[in-house]
């Protein structure tokens, strides 16, 4: 090496910066006041000339060392931002120098990231196109406060690490770096040098907004050129009345709903325009998506992220998935996502031990560890990582719109013994089993999302008796607007498992919810937990023969339906399909050409209609006034019966029968006199039933069951009917 053509006490600093070691590469490389000079500092690996050019000339660049460093001196500063000009052996090339521009996070940013209140945070971090000093580029932000050095690699430097350091921002941990003349679509990640060990490992980005095509994993420059049409969408969210509203969820894992004719996975544009069409005939009011965050595995089914603010390029770009969110809610669907906030995946290149720490997990595998899942936990208590996951949040509303989040596994974050032996956890500081930081972490979560999205829903999926899961925070309450009714899902599917002739001995398993229904609110739910792993499908878990099955089918669905509560289902059970859902293929749509199925597909249509249309199916689910037995004992004959009421004094009827015998001149009570008439009978032919029903009639003023009136009703086999008063 040239030494002599450097400046006394040097040396050093050329050498980490060759050896891709040196922690403020900004200090050295670059234009710098010197001995009453000026001097500039290049290092271009591989190069073998190099000049500097601006608009009134240009200066030819010494070559200090042949590993490409380059040195050039003026007697005046010369003006910033300059170009670049380099030969090497891929040929000439041309950019403006990286190491001229001034910072650009600034220093209240920073702050608000070290303090966990960063909320847009992805506006900042990662990589974002943008224009300083009259240059378009690129700049690169990152996390990672143990890292020695940290640079920027990709195609557009031959993913040498040597090419690109980044400027650290002091103690905050950040680093950034802006690189000009950088355009959409290059693949970037980032590259670490550890403080301690020296180890060098490349990382992707944990703010990328878009990912090549898996099983690669490097991040890709992404700008948004999509025009946004759903603004009525939006405003008419802020006002909504939802707890008074019908709500039928559809849920939806994209890349087995339908697949093209060779088995490849759909666009975004392209599930849109099938997937609307679908819910707008069938009438469902929000579709919930499995965890469309980027993700290595398709067998993870998206729950294992491994990009947190990427939508999963398998369907397309994130300007199609807006697509997709912009085409539901012009067409009057809502957008739920499935968010995974509680554990990430430990791949090598991905968010575990990103800069060779701990850094978004705990370092102690009692707490940072989720071993039935083999992921590593957030750390909650980490400022950082709640700046992460906060603007993570808000990133899906404000980039994306989407209307709300079911998060996944909440009971994991709030337990830190949740699926732990004795000696496996650690107690929080009270010596309790709480995680007080997660719990701290969902009501920030809430009270951020409510008052920068109003209207914007979460559901947690909680399967514990945890209390006030869905009460606001300001009550002690976590937050969240919805929980699903676990207890519900898992005592109906027992029951409904039963052989009939049984069912007289479990009829608590149907009863038992109304104990503690409005201790939440609550979502209903027949989700893709219950139809997979070996659970057999909806239809597969019905006893009895294929009409039985069928008819039982029917009337558990039925039964969803008038119970209080909104109403969540995984694609397929509107089908009646017969197989366990299976991830890599599409649903069995040729069902609908079998009468059964198509007789079950129907009964949903009607279900959804009904339950919008009908005001006392939806207006009170959270309320117990929403709600009254009719008979709840008549265990022996395996029949309930109760009112659905609305605000305004309405009521439904729900009569159901869960036995294969029909029930002849069977009364029951009713709140009012007047001419009763079926609206919905699940056992009608047109769903494939044996068409036993009731006429319209006059309720006689016959006391039964403590009201003043009464029907007469013949009740069908393995069944539900709804009756509905009529006026004059």
């Amino acid at each position: 090496m040239a030494r002599a053509r450097l400046a006394a006490g040097m040396e050093d600093d050329a050498m980490a910066i060759l050896e891709a070691r040196h922690a403020d590469p900004f200090a050295w490389l670059g234009q710098h006041a010197l001995n009453g000079a000026y001097v500039q500092r290049v290092f271009l690996p591989t190069a073998s000339r190099a000049e500097i050019v601006w608009a009134q000339g240009s200066q030819t660049l010494e070559q200090v060392h042949p590993a490409g460093l380059f040195q050039g001196r003026s007697s005046e500063p010369l003006p910033t931002p300059y170009l670049l000009r380099w030969q090497d052996l891929r040929g000439e090339h041309q950019r403006h120098d990286p190491y001229t521009f001034l910072p650009f996070l600034s220093d209240l940013d920073i702050h608000l990231f070290n303090e966990g209140r960063l909320l847009a945070a992805y506006a900042h971090l990662g990589a974002h196109c943008r224009t300083l000093e009259g240059v378009d580029g690129v700049s690169f932000a990152v996390w990672a406060p143990n890292a020695e050095r940290v640079s920027v690699v990709g195609d557009f430097n031959g993913w040498d690490g040597r090419a690109h350091p980044m400027r650290s921002r002091g103690q905050s941990g950040l680093w950034e770096l802006f690189i000009p003349d950088l355009k959409v679509g290059e693949l970037y990640k980032f590259e670490l040098r550890h403080r301690e060990t020296g180890l060098v490992f490349t990382k992707t980005d944990p703010y990328a907004q878009e990912f090549e095509l898996r099983p690669s994993n490097a991040a890709r420059v992404t700008r948004s050129t999509f025009q946004w049409q759903d603004e009525a969408w939006l405003a008419a969210r802020a006002q909504s009345d939802w707890q008074h509203a019908p709500m039928s969820i559809y849920e939806v894992h994209l890349g087995s709903w339908q697949r093209d004719e060779e088995g490849n996975f759909l666009n975004y544009r392209v599930l849109a325009e099938r997937l609307v069409d679908y819910c707008q005939r069938m009438g469902y009011t929000h579709i919930e998506l499995l965890p469309v965050m980027e993700h290595p595995l398709d067998e993870s089914w998206g729950y294992q992220v491994s990009g947190y603010f990427a939508p999963t390029s398998r369907f397309g770009t994130p300007d199609d998935f807006r697509y997709f969110v912009d085409h539901c809610h012009r067409h009057g669907l809502g957008v739920l996502l499935d968010w995974v906030p509680g554990h990430f995946p430990k791949d090598d290149w991905g968010l575990a031990r990103f800069d060779g720490s701990a850094l978004y997990e705990h370092a102690d595998p009692r707490e940072g560890e989720q071993k039935d899942w083999g992921t590593y936990v957030f750390n909650f208590g980490r400022n950082e990582v709640r700046s992460f996951l906060l603007s993570n949040a808000c990133f899906w509303a404000d980039r994306f719109h989407v209307d709300g989040f079911r998060v996944d596994a909440v009971a994991s974050l709030l337990y830190r013994d949740y699926s732990r032996k004795e000696g496996e956890w650690i107690p929080n500081r009270y010596g309790g089993r709480e995680n007080l930081e997660a719990i701290d972490f969902l009501r920030e979560l809430h009270v951020v999302l409510n008052e920068r999205f109003p209207g914007i829903l979460s559901i947690a999926e909680e399967s514990t008796a945890w209390p006030m899961v869905s009460r606001p925070t300001y009550v002690g309450g976590l937050g969240f607007s919805m929980k699903w009714n676990m207890g519900w899902m898992h005592d109906t599917l027992a029951y409904m498992h039963e052989d009939p002739i049984y069912r007289r001995y479990h009829q608590d398993s149907l009863t038992f919810s109304q104990i503690y229904a409005y201790t939440e609110n609550f979502v209903l739910p027949l989700s893709h937990d219950e139809v997979v792993h070996g659970k057999a499908s909806l239809l597969d878990k019905m006893p009895g023969d294929t009409w039985q099955r069928f008819a039982n089918l029917r009337l558990l669905l039925s039964y969803q339906f008038a119970h209080p509560g909104k109403k969540l289902n995984f694609m397929g059970n509107d089908l009646g399909q017969g197989r366990e859902w299976d991830s890599s293929r599409s649903l069995d749509w040729q069902l609908l050409e079998v009468d059964w199925h198509a007789g079950v597909h129907r009964l949903f249509a009607d279900l959804n209609r009904l339950h919008r249309e009908r005001t006392a199916l939806h207006d009170q689910d959270f309320a117990p006034e929403g709600f009254r037995w009719i008979d709840c004992h008549d265990a022996e004959q395996s029949v309930l019966s109760f009112l659905r009421w609305d605000r305004g004094g309405g009521f439904v009827v729900a009569v159901f029968n869960f036995t294969p015998v029909v029930r002849r001149d069977y009364r029951i009570g009713v709140p009012a006199g007047g001419r009763y008439a079926e609206i919905f009978n699940s056992d009608a032919e047109v769903y494939g039933g044996s068409n036993v029903g009731n006429w319209p009639q006059e309720a006689t003023a016959t006391a039964w069951m403590g009201m003043e009136h009464s029907l007469l009703l013949t009740l069908p086999p393995l069944a539900a009917i709804f009756l509905s008063r009529q006026e004059e």
